[in-house]
Parts: structure tokens; sequence; C-alpha cells
């Protein structure tokens, strides 16, 4: 049984967790054989003001730029990575 373990950062909708999951789900069913069913997923939402990176907090930081309603998730997460 698969289980997978998200922290985000940040606002994130319903609407964009419910298809992270979708996604993350349908991946390790197409790769891994697992059943739809067996798939667990946790998501812990953390507070800017308590989570760092390169020595700021992260609500310290400017604001990550918003969700491109064409790009995949696998572009978004680079482009959030990518320092500025």
């Amino acid at each position: 049984m698969p289980f997978v373990d998200i922290r985000l950062a940040g606002a994130v909708t319903r609407e964009q967790k419910a298809a992270l999951v979708a996604d993350i789900t349908q991946s390790l069913v197409e790769r891994l054989g697992k059943p739809a069913a067996a798939v667990q997923i946790n998501i812990t939402e953390l507070s800017l003001e308590n989570y760092a990176a390169g020595g700021q907090l992260l609500a310290d930081r400017a604001p990550a730029p918003s969700v491109r309603p064409n790009s995949s998730h696998r572009e978004d997460a680079i482009a959030a990575d990518t320092p500025r």
C-alpha cells in the first residue's frame, strides 16, 4: 500500500488539492500497478510563518506566482522552486 505525505506551504484551494491527489493516485496506479483504493495520501498545510527556506521565513518572501491555468503540476513545482 503506497503512502504519500505532502507538505504544502501557502494557500492551496480544495480544487487544487483534489486535482493533486487524483494525479498522484493515477501515477501510482500506472507506475506501480497498485489499485487506486490502496493509495493513501496525507496533505499537511504549513503556515508561511512557521516554515523557512534559505534562512528566510516564507511569510517574508515575495508572493509565489499563481498557478498558470494551462501548465502541468510539474511545471508549476519547478517554477516555484526556481530562485527569484
